[in-house]
C-alpha cells in the first residue's frame, strides 16, 4: 500500500490546531499504508499552547508525528516536514496548513489521480482570504512567469499531493532557508516539464488563530524573491542542461 506523509505547519494555532488535526488525521487512517503513513505536524516555535495540545494528542495517535522546532518561518518548517517524509521513503506527499481554510473532504480527487501525475495543486477558484491575498498570488504568478518563463495557475496554494521519488529528487535543487519553498518546487517541475494537474478547490478564512503573515512581510518577501529568484533560475537551468547530458 502507498504510504502517504501529510506535512502540516503550524504557529500559534491553538484555537483551532485539535479540530484541524483530527480532521486531516481521518485521512491519513484511511490512507494508513500498512501503518507507515504519517501526519506530520511541525510546531514551528508556537508560543501559545500549539505544543502542549500537539504533545498530548499524539500519544493516542499513532499516525501522528509532532516535530518541535525553533521558529524559521514557513518555509523552513515546510523544508522540515519535507525532509521528514523523503527520509521515510513516503510514496506520496501531502501539504496543507493548520488555519482550517482547506476542505480535507477534497482530498480523495487528488489522491485518485496520484499515479497519473508528479503534482497535483489545488486551483483557488473561489477564496475568502481577502482581497490583498489574492492580489499577491496573482503578481506571484506574473513574476515566475517574467523571471523563470513558465506558468503555474495558483503557484502557492498550500494543497498539494507530491510523488515522493520526485520530490526527493527535487528538493536538493531548494536552497537552505528560502521562504517560498512552495512555489520553487511548482518552478522546478514546470522546468522539468513533469506531469502536472491543477484541481479547483475551495479556500476558506481562517478557522481561528492569527495570520503570521501580514503586508509588511509579504513586500519583503516580494523584495527577496526579485534578488534571488534570478540566480536561482540560472542554477536550476545549470541543473537541467546538466541532467539532459
Amino acid at each position: 500500500m502507498d504510504r502517504l506523509f501529510i506535512i502540516m505547519p503550524a504557529y500559534n494555532e491553538e484555537a483551532v490546531i485539535r479540530e484541524v488535526v483530527d480532521a486531516w488525521y481521518a485521512i491519513v487512517e484511511e490512507h494508513h499504508g500498512d501503518g507507515d503513513s504519517r501526519l506530520v505536524v511541525i510546531n514551528d516555535g508556537s508560543t501559545d499552547r500549539t505544543q502542549e495540545i500537539l504533545d498530548d494528542m499524539q500519544e493516542a495517535r499513532p499516525l501522528l508525528h509532532v516535530i518541535n522546532k525553533a521558529n524559521g518561518g514557513h518555509g523552513d518548517a515546510l523544508l522540515t516536514g519535507y525532509r521528514c517524509a523523503v527520509e521515510n521513503h513516503a510514496d506520496y506527499v501531502f501539504q496543507t496548513d493548520s488555519d482550517g481554510q482547506t476542505c480535507p473532504e477534497e482530498f480523495e480527487a487528488f489522491w485518485r489521480r496520484r499515479e497519473h501525475f508528479d503534482l497535483i495543486i489545488g486551483n483557488r477558484k473561489q477564496r475568502k482570504d481577502g482581497r490583498q491575498r489574492v492580489m499577491v498570488s496573482r503578481a506571484e504568478r506574473l513574476l515566475i512567469m517574467y523571471l523563470f518563463h513558465v506558468n503555474l495557475a495558483d503557484a502557492n496554494t498550500p494543497f498539494r499531493l507530491m510523488n515522493g521519488a520526485w520530490l526527493a529528487k527535487s528538493l536538493p535543487l531548494v536552497p537552505q532557508g528560502f521562504f517560498l519553498v512552495n512555489i520553487l518546487l511548482g518552478v522546478i517541475a514546470a522546468k522539468q516539464k513533469r506531469r502536472i494537474l491543477y484541481l479547483p478547490i475551495t479556500f476558506g478564512q481562517r478557522a481561528g488563530g492569527k495570520n503570521s503573515m501580514n503586508m509588511k512581510k509579504i513586500f519583503g518577501a516580494g523584495a527577496s524573491a526579485l534578488r534571488t529568484f534570478p540566480r536561482i533560475n540560472r542554477m536550476l537551468d545549470r541543473e537541467l542542461k546538466v541532467k539532459k547530458k
